[in-house]
This record gives C-alpha cells, sequence and structure tokens, in this order.
C-alpha cells in the first residue's frame, strides 16, 4: 500500500494529466448528474445513506423548537434552547467517540448501533411528555449521529482514496457527490416535515422512525462486515490521541474547519435578525434555506470538478472561507445604506449565496485534507476530532457573536468583525502544507 505521501504525488500527477486534457473538460458539465450512478456501489449505498440520514433528521428537528415551546410543551425560552444546545453537544462534541468505536470495530457495527439509538430518539421525543424525558430523548437523538455520522464519513472518505487509486477521479469529487446528497436530503426533509405536521409533531418524528427504519434495514443487508485497518505495529489504540493531538497539520486544519463552521452557524443567529431587520418578519428565512440549499445540490458537482481543475485542496479550503468572509463583508457594508423590505433581502442573499458557495469548496477540501494528513487505520477518529474540535469552536464563538451582534457596536461593525474570522481560520489553513 502506498504512503499517503507516495500515493499524493501519484495523484496529483493523474490530476494534471486529467486537467489538461481538453476533451475531458469539455464533457466535465454533461457529466454531474452521471457521476452518482458511475460510483461503486459502496460509495452509492453510502452517498444515498447520507441523504436518507438528512430526510429524517429534517423532518423532525427543525420544528423541534416550535414544539416545545408555544406550540407544544410550553416551554421557556431559555429551557428550550438549553435542550437545542444539549441535542447539539451530545452530536458534535461526541463525534470523537463514533470515530474511536469506528477505528476499533469496523463502520457497520456502529451504524447500524447509531440507526438503532435514532430510531429509538425519535419514538421518545415523539411521547415525551415532560422536560427530562424531552432531554434524554434529544441527547440519544444526537448522540445517534454521533456515532454513525464518523462511520459513514470516515468509510466514504477511505473508499473515495481508493476510487480515485482505482480511477483516477479525484477524492474531492467523490467527497463533493456525499455532500450534495446530504444537502438534498436538508432541503427534502423540511418540506416532508412540514407536511407531516399538518397531523401533528408525533406524526413528524414517526415519519423519521420509518426512514431510519429503511435505512437500517439497508445497511443490515449491504454494508459490508470488513474488519476495520489494522494499525501497523506500534499504532494501538492507546496512542491514536497522542498521534493526532502531536500532528499539528491536523490541528491548523480543525481550526480552520471551525471557523467555517462557525461562520455557518450565523445562518441561525445572524442571518434570522438580519431578514427580521430588512422585513419586520422571519417569513422570508425559509426562502433563503432553500436557496441555500439548492445551490448546493445543483452547484456542488461543478464547483468542486472546477476547484479539483484549478486548485488544489488547500488552496481551495482558503478560496471557500474567503467567500464566506465576503458573505459577511456584504451585509457590514450595506448596513448604513438602511435597505428594508425586497431590496433589504439583496445583502442577506448575497450573503446566503457566497456562504454557500465558500461551504461548497471548503467541506469536500477539508475532508480530503484529512485523508492526506491522517493515517487509514485512524479515519475515524480524524473525521471525529475534525466535528468535534469544530463543534467546540462554534460552542465557544456563539455566544461570543451572540453578544457581539447585541452588543454596543453598531450593526455594520459587528458583521464586519464577524467577517474577521473565518479570515482567521483561512490564515490557519495557509499554513496546512501537505507534502507531495
Amino acid at each position: 500500500m502506498n504512503t499517503p505521501d507516495e500515493g499524493g504525488t501519484r495523484r496529483s500527477h493523474e490530476r494534471q494529466k486529467t486537467a489538461a486534457t481538453p476533451v475531458d473538460g469539455l464533457r466535465n458539465r454533461g457529466r454531474s448528474l452521471r457521476q452518482m450512478h458511475e460510483l461503486p456501489p459502496l460509495l452509492k449505498l453510502l452517498a444515498g445513506t447520507q441523504l436518507a440520514f438528512n430526510v429524517g433528521f429534517y423532518a423532525v428537528l427543525p420544528y423541534l423548537a416550535a414544539h416545545l415551546g408555544d406550540g407544544g410543551l410550553g416551554m421557556a425560552g431559555w429551557l428550550v434552547g438549553l435542550v437545542l444546545g444539549l441535542r447539539t453537544f451530545s452530536q458534535q462534541g461526541l463525534f470523537v467517540v463514533g470515530g474511536a468505536l469506528t477505528d476499533r470495530f469496523g463502520p457497520r457495527p456502529v451504524v447500524l448501533a447509531g440507526c438503532v439509538l435514532r430510531i429509538a430518539g425519535f419514538v421518545w421525543l415523539g411521547y415525551a411528555g415532560s422536560t427530562a424525558g424531552v432531554v434524554g430523548a434529544v441527547v440519544v437523538v444526537g448522540f445517534a449521529a454521533a456515532l454513525f455520522s464518523p462511520a459513514v464519513e470516515s468509510e466514504t472518505a477511505r473508499q473515495a482514496v481508493r476510487h480515485e487509486e482505482a480511477t483516477g477521479r479525484p477524492r474531492a469529487g467523490t467527497l463533493a457527490v456525499f455532500s450534495a446528497a446530504g444537502q438534498a436530503g436538508a432541503f427534502l426533509g423540511p418540506l416532508l416535515g412540514s407536511l407531516l405536521l399538518l397531523a401533528d409533531f408525533r406524526t413528524a418524528c414517526w415519519a423519521g422512525v420509518a426512514v431510519f427504519v429503511a435505512v437500517l434495514a439497508g445497511h443490515w443487508r449491504l454494508l459490508p462486515g470488513g474488519r476495520p485497518v489494522r494499525p501497523p505495529r506500534g499504532g494501538e489504540p492507546a496512542g491514536a490521541w497522542q498521534e493526532l493531538l502531536g500532528n499539528g497539520r491536523f490541528l491548523l486544519l480543525c481550526l480552520a474547519y471551525g471557523s467555517y463552521l462557525l461562520g455557518y452557524n450565523q445562518f441561525y443567529l445572524a442571518l434570522p435578525q438580519e431578514v427580521v431587520r430588512a422585513t419586520g418578519s422571519q417569513s422570508a428565512l425559509g426562502w433563503l434555506f432553500a436557496l441555500s440549499s439548492l445551490l448546493v445540490v445543483t452547484a456542488q458537482l461543478p464547483v468542486t470538478r472546477a476547484a479539483g481543475a484549478r486548485l488544489g485542496q488547500r488552496t481551495a479550503l482558503l478560496a471557500g472561507l474567503g467567500l464566506v468572509a465576503c458573505g459577511f463583508g456584504c451585509v457590514a457594508a450595506a448596513a448604513p445604506l438602511g435597505l428594508t423590505g425586497a431590496p433589504g433581502l439583496l445583502p442577506a442573499a448575497a450573503y446566503v449565496m457566497l456562504l454557500t458557495l465558500g461551504q461548497m469548496l471548503v467541506v469536500p477540501a477539508a475532508r480530503s485534507l484529512v485523508t492526506e494528513l491522517v493515517p487509514e487505520h485512524r479515519l475515524g477518529l480524524g473525521m471525529g476530532v475534525l466535528s468535534s474540535v469544530s463543534g467546540l469552536l462554534v460552542l465557544a464563538g456563539s455566544s461570543a457573536t451572540g453578544a457581539l451582534l447585541g452588543g454596543p457596536l453598531p450593526y455594520g461593525a459587528a458583521w464586519a468583525v464577524l467577517a474577521v474570522l473565518p479570515l482567521l481560520g483561512a490564515a490557519a489553513g495557509a499554513a496546512v502544507r501537505v507534502r507531495r
């Protein structure tokens, strides 16, 4: 087996050769929709899994706050926020657990266990009538994702590397299919949930259960058992943390990716404030979320292919963070104009489009770089640490950004400060050198 550096050198030459072929360049645009069909069966299963996960998740969770508050259980606002925060922490904060278990036992048992927990969590959530019951249910729902997401992501990354070695197709393009499938699920899930809520929240929970039962059955039947990748001599699990925490380039990548996630989290914190400022209500927010999802579904593969042909993965990461910063800058620059109504939504729409374009570059590039920086037998833990470190940065940064937006700074200046955060992440990403 090639070492990461040796494989990277060979793949670099292959990418240069592919990018330099004029016929391939003419065919690229028409191949976006066919790319998923051309993947090996296991990668198709994993991409389909990501779509199904997000359909089931977003059919329920976007409506949880309303169910807990005035629309359902009558919880106070601070308690609703605490419950939602616990769900996020039980997911992102515990990704390292799922990653470590994947490296130890392989992806199949971890994915299956995560699906069982998600099914149990949704059933519990649908019938929970007390604060303790709701807290227990959302923690189970979150921990389920902390199990199956690192398992699926690490196996997708591993298979993307092998697909690249077998066919010469860049791993980032395969990972982009995975991202686009997830965004398609994120777009379809709320639509399904909104229809189901015409009945009640419990019906939406049962729909989520049905989706995850189907995913569980599919993986029970189709996901290979396979033994986990064996570490080399001296690579016992006890040394995993020391190996990753001593990898300075990987930690810099975590910081860069964390700055992107902190910027993306403003979809749920800063963007609603901007929409309310411009229109007086949040009614346009759903349209902006739909715009983001549609952009990823339709443009993720062409953007990733173009970036792979013209940019390295580190450059794509930096360009993506730059676009995120520009999105914040658009709102900051327009703030002194005081635009309202439909014209007032233009800065928010520009922010959404630039942030989404940045996401299309950052996410596949970051996952691809993990495969370059982390040994194959540590991929599960590596993906878990990437998400958990980034999640902790978001947890710490969200409080600060919330205070910033409601603080004494002028509104435009607060958005300008937010624009600096992805630029700081880009500075960390610029120091990530992948030896070729």
